[in-house]
């Protein structure tokens, strides 16, 4: 009879496992009511062990939020085919199962968790945003964005922040329905911009001019016709 033999872990192998597992508890209750004697017991160690590879809960929040941070801006990544709207549609979904996910640890890191005040946290938090406008900006094959565009996309990555954390309060309108939402938003923050700023215009023209009928930014377009009339 072969008995098994638990396999020692290796330092790094022991770091990813305690931030896998405190990313599971942090996604079911925020960071704040998560102990370490909790992270422990889930990772199957003693408490002094965890100790031994993070100093405290701060820097184990951090590093979970660094892999948190990394998996949330990756899903702002999408290929450059299609239209935009469709492309966005796709942004936002991804984004809402990032949401879905990890619910309670998004809220307390969009809204101030154990790790308020922390520089690593504030930064991870903005490369997180800066990724999303980077990628907005090579969606619209735009280098070099006019005050009003950038002024349009961080408001809009903003929007789609505080979007999430309001649906997670009691998620009483259906996500599917906001993932577009977002999506017109964008179109229509980018329409009232073009009203006012020529080069604006050009890049809303640029938008639409490949977008399908039954596409988002279509979609918009009737409904705001419809409403008009």
């Amino acid at each position: 009879m072969t008995i098994g033999v638990r396999r020692r872990l290796g330092v790094d192998e022991r770091r990813q496992q305690l931030i896998g597992v405190a990313l599971e508890l942090f996604s079911r209750r925020s960071p704040d009511d998560v102990s370490i004697d909790e992270i422990a017991s889930a990772a199957g160690i003693s408490r002094p062990l965890v100790y031994h590879y993070f100093p405290g809960k701060l820097s184990l929040y951090e590093a979970a939020l660094k892999r948190a941070s990394d998996d949330l801006a990756a899903r702002f990544a999408e290929p450059h085919d299609g239209p935009l709207g469709a492309r966005l549609l796709r942004v936002m979904h991804r984004f809402f199962d990032f949401v879905d996910e990890h619910g309670p640890g998004f809220s307390a890191l969009m809204r101030g968790g154990p790790a308020v005040g922390s520089s690593t946290t504030n930064a991870l938090i903005n490369s997180v945003r800066q990724a999303a406008y980077d990628q907005m900006l090579s969606h619209l094959d735009i280098e070099n964005p006019p005050a009003r565009l950038e002024l349009i996309v961080r408001s809009w990555i903003s929007l789609a922040e505080s979007t999430a954390l309001i649906w997670l309060d009691g998620r009483r309108i259906p996500r599917a329905e906001l993932e577009n939402q977002l999506v017109h938003d964008f179109g229509a923050l980018a329409a009232v911009s073009a009203a006012y700023d020529e080069e604006m215009a050009a890049v809303v023209r640029r938008m639409l001019k490949d977008e399908p009928a039954d596409g988002p930014f279509g979609d918009l377009v009737a409904r705001l016709i419809a409403l008009s009339s």
